[in-house]
């Protein structure tokens, strides 16, 4: 059920989709469209809401993740400014984001680093030493790469012959050897 009400200020809305995510400086800005019944002028209302370091984002579980976490095509729960700008998107400061659904699947691979390319930002993992399970993974600027006492490390710390568990992508080109996107590489 999509809702929309306006108190203290304050805007909420349940099962929005995410279209856009542009992270810049220390803000992100997450573009959602939502049902709009309230007033029903428009079907879909559009706002981009800037997530600053005082908004809170949770996945569906409840727990806190940061604003990079967020995709276009999640379904979120929103609470945000009542105060816009007249842009079109109108842009308002986010206070809680809740994603409801996340849009992507997603899958955890443990394996060995048995190669790395810095400038293409990929490394290669093989599973159990078995070179069939050999995988190359995508590390975009916005992933998280953790050291094996959960601290954030640049890709640079990457090195062959660690175990990582990585979250990735479930989708997978159909070259040799496959390739997906990793979201989180934690260091083990």
């Amino acid at each position: 059920m999509d809702s929309f009400f306006v108190g203290n200020q304050v805007i909420n809305v349940t099962n929005a989709r995410i279209e856009n995510v542009n992270a810049t400086g220390s803000a992100t800005y997450v573009t959602i469209s939502y049902s709009n019944c309230f007033n029903c002028i428009r079907n879909t209302q559009t706002v981009v809401l800037v997530v600053g370091s005082a908004a809170r984002v949770f996945n569906a579980e409840g727990t806190q993740i940061p604003a990079s976490f967020l995709r276009p095509g999640m379904i979120v729960n929103a609470s945000f400014s009542a105060a816009m700008t007249r842009s079109n998107p109108p842009q308002a400061t986010a206070y809680t984001i809740r994603v409801v659904r996340p849009n992507f699947a997603e899958s955890t691979t443990t394996g060995i680093i048995v190669g790395i390319d810095r400038r293409n930002r990929t490394f290669s993992t093989v599973s159990n030493g078995n070179p069939i399970s050999l995988l190359v993974f995508n590390v975009p600027d916005n992933a998280f790469i953790f050291d094996r006492f959960g601290r954030p490390v640049d890709f640079n710390a990457l090195r062959q012959g660690q175990r990582v568990t990585v979250r990735h992508a479930t989708f997978m080109t159909a070259s040799i050897p496959p390739q997906t996107t990793a979201f989180e590489v934690q260091i083990r």
